[in-house]
């Protein structure tokens, strides 16, 4: 998969205004009403990125849920950041 060219990222980032890109990732910090919705949340994340076979990096403090999305294999940004990304953000509207 090709990594994102500086313009493809721009445009993208605007279908995901609650993420924000830092170099190479995109990440965006969820927040739920106590630790058990946290991680009920995390459980749906893991079974999207499972059937995506790509996989965020995921950080847990108490209500609040941060993931970091970045291609490895591709040095940077694709596609399949944001669409992960666009899911991610329509499992926290449940």
């Amino acid at each position: 998969m090709k990594k994102f060219t500086a313009v493809q990222i721009k445009s993208a980032l605007a279908s995901v205004p609650d993420w924000k890109k830092k170099r190479t990732v995109i990440s965006r910090t969820f927040q739920f009403k106590d630790f058990p919705a946290a991680i009920k949340f995390v459980d749906a994340v893991a079974k999207i990125a499972e059937q995506a076979w790509h996989h965020p990096d995921i950080d847990i403090r108490w209500n609040k849920v941060t993931l970091a999305l970045t291609t490895h294999d591709a040095g940077g940004l694709t596609k399949k950041d944001f669409a992960l990304a666009k899911k991610f953000d329509g499992l926290s509207l449940h």
